[in-house]
């Protein structure tokens, strides 16, 4: 639906601010999400908006209302995976396995899909069906060398299921795998390959700071001592 000019701008700023601080901020990217669905809930993209600020508090049962909410809007499927996961935070995993299996997931992209992968394997783990959450995982889109936008955190998602089945060595593999795609440092998975290789981080500039305050302090007692002498002198000399 169009909105009136001056709406659909205030509209607009409060969608941007959403955007710009959603992951940073999420609080705040929600109370901006109240106003602008305060200001036009018939729109679809306002009733999305509010849903991941929803989603990104935890609000899962109103990100679900939302999410639904834009689905009949515009009849598309994109967010069924988010809507799954949704339904593991609210503590339903057998609902998000539900609908991995159901027919709006072959309508989804190449991403839509193995987004559906990772929320399904995740619902798998809820259950504790930790080697279910791993042949999940296991497709042609984990094979591939070619390396997308979800590659890294696919890769991860098997390397850490991997790791919950105590199989640390592919663990580790898969890990290894998970650095080489994560250009911008999406995942922890240098920080998880390097524990499991028992790498411990040291930081030098703490040690130098200790280093400096024990220097301080000898110089400190120095001083002291050296005043106590000094006194002591004196005394004697009277």
């Amino acid at each position: 639906m169009s909105l009136p000019k001056t709406l659909a701008e205030d509209v607009a700023r409060n969608l941007v601010m959403v955007a710009r601080l959603i992951d940073e901020d999420p609080e705040q990217a929600y109370a901006y999400s109240r106003i602008a669905l305060r200001l036009a809930s018939r729109v679809a993209a306002v009733r999305e908006a509010a849903g991941f600020a929803a989603y990104a508090t935890q609000k899962y049962a109103e990100a679900l209302a939302e999410f639904r909410a834009a689905k009949r809007m515009t009849g598309s499927v994109e967010l069924w995976p988010v809507m799954a996961d949704c339904e593991r935070g609210l503590g339903r995993p057998e609902r998000a396995m539900a609908m991995a299996g159901e027919p709006e997931v072959q309508k989804l992209d190449k991403a839509g899909q193995v987004e559906m992968r990772l929320v399904a394997a995740g619902a798998r783990r809820d259950m504790g069906q930790i080697d279910a959450a791993i042949v999940t995982l296991q497709s042609s889109e984990l094979a591939s060398n070619a390396v997308h936008p979800w590659t890294a955190r696919l890769r991860y998602a098997y390397a850490d299921a991997l790791l919950a089945a105590g199989r640390e060595d592919e663990a580790r593999e898969w890990f290894a795998k998970t650095v080489e795609a994560d250009k911008d440092g999406s995942t922890d998975a240098s920080d998880r390959l390097a524990e499991l290789d028992g790498v411990e981080f040291v930081d030098a500039l703490g040690e130098d700071d200790d280093a400096d305050e024990a220097v301080d302090v000898d110089a400190d007692a120095d001083a002291d001592a050296d005043a106590d002498a000094d006194d002591e002198g004196s005394a004697d000399k009277a």
